[in-house]
């Protein structure tokens, strides 16, 4: 895949300026900013199992933090939990070994966070 492969994704998700977006394994926090751009009253929701990518993702991200678009949270797809009510319009994943592995429990995992009529983008290569 080549280096515009985290634009091409974003692009191919076609985010809606209100859609609600979940991010699994945000690592440095690079899709945020494309994603956030097409943001209106939208919310974009980032976890990540590493507490370092999750630091460098927040400080990339700030503006969209401040301007109350995008949040950050320190947390792992097998035991996150939202709450009852929190659904996603959208929830992707890139290079999150876990769809790798074990592609139908994460899956499962993922997709009881979708809202009615939501989608799951999953890609996963192997860095060069």
């Amino acid at each position: 895949m080549s280096g515009d492969r985290i634009p091409d994704f974003v692009r191919r998700m076609q985010v809606r300026p209100t859609d609600r977006v979940l991010e699994i394994g945000c690592g440095h926090g690079v899709a945020c900013g494309l994603v956030c751009a097409w943001l209106t009253s939208g919310q974009y929701l980032a976890i990540d199992r590493s507490r370092k990518m999750i630091d460098a993702a927040s400080a990339r991200n700030a503006r969209f933090i401040e301007q109350g678009i995008a949040t950050f949270l320190l947390a792992d797809l097998e035991t996150l939990d939202l709450g009852e009510q929190r659904r996603f319009d959208k929830i992707f994943a890139m290079r999150v070994g876990l769809f790798h592995r074990d592609p139908e429990r994460a899956r499962r995992l993922a997709e009881r966070w979708l809202a009615p009529g939501g989608q799951l983008f999953v890609q996963y290569d192997t860095p060069a």
